[in-house]
């Protein structure tokens, strides 16, 4: 492959995944099955891409700086289970043998795919079962266990987290869908920080590739903002979640050629 076309189509790949984390989540559904693509081992490509995609984060949370305001606190409370959680993640990833990856990779994508499919009706459930801010401010508990598990999930693999942690935060928080959207994306940012900083000593990435992809990554995480305010989601999911089957399926026919 010509090397300016591999890094090309890469950073495009990183552009469309930066924006629809900002839009939606589910991004490295995208970015993921480029780097295999380009002929990366999965755990290599794993953590560039975690790399990679970590400051589109950055760009959506700048985006959304207006609706972060006043929400510090909750901030400060998540972070600790979503930073314990992704160390946890970032260890068991770095444990599991390249042919055990191998074969975990198809029913990731598959099971990322599938909470975008049901995102609508993750919603629709999360509208009814809301708890809400203790009178206090605090949170109730059932988050902060929630918040440790997707960080591990996270830091692992991470397709669609923002779909599961958005959904979560609908059943605990009780806010306007644009100011969970931007506590997601710093959910997602804190997530990925813990992990880039595990697999920066651990001579998988690709840091060449991480550079080149982090900045489309950036880019399209600020511009995607201005999308998730304005467009509608369903086109966007639809092309998404056939691209990730696809990719799913011809990693399994591969497996078991």
């Amino acid at each position: 492959m010509d090397e300016a076309f591999k890094y090309g189509g890469l950073a495009l790949a990183a552009f469309v995944a930066g924006a629809i984390n900002a839009v939606a989540g589910g991004g490295s559904l995208i970015s993921f099955p480029a780097l295999l693509a380009a002929g990366y081992p999965s755990k290599t490509a794993n953590v560039t891409n975690t790399v990679a995609l970590w400051p589109g984060y950055i760009g959506g949370s700048v985006g959304y700086r207006e609706e972060l305001k006043g929400q510090g606190k909750r901030l400060l409370q998540l972070s600790i289970p979503n930073i314990a959680g992704a160390l946890v993640g970032s260890v068991i990833l770095l444990a599991t043998p390249e042919s055990a990856f191998d074969v975990a990779v198809p029913f990731l994508i598959l099971f990322a795919c599938a909470i975008m499919a049901f995102q609508d009706r993750i919603s629709v459930y999360t509208a009814h079962h809301r708890l809400g801010f203790e009178a206090t401010g605090n949170m109730p508990w059932p988050i902060f266990i929630s918040m440790f598990f997707l960080g591990i999930y996270g830091a692992y693999f991470g397709g669609a987290l923002g779909i599961i942690t958005l959904a979560v935060f609908s059943i605990f928080i009780v806010d306007t869908l644009q100011r969970l959207n931007a506590l997601k994306g710093m959910s997602s940012l804190i997530i990925n920080a813990m992990a880039v900083v595990a697999f920066s000593v651990s001579g998988l990435v690709e840091w060449d590739v991480a550079a080149i992809m982090a900045v489309g990554s950036l880019a399209g995480g600020y511009l995607g903002v201005g999308v998730a305010r304005r467009l509608g989601k369903d086109a966007l999911r639809a092309v998404v979640i056939t691209y990730g089957v696809v990719v799913a399926v011809v990693l399994l026919v591969q497996l078991w050629a």
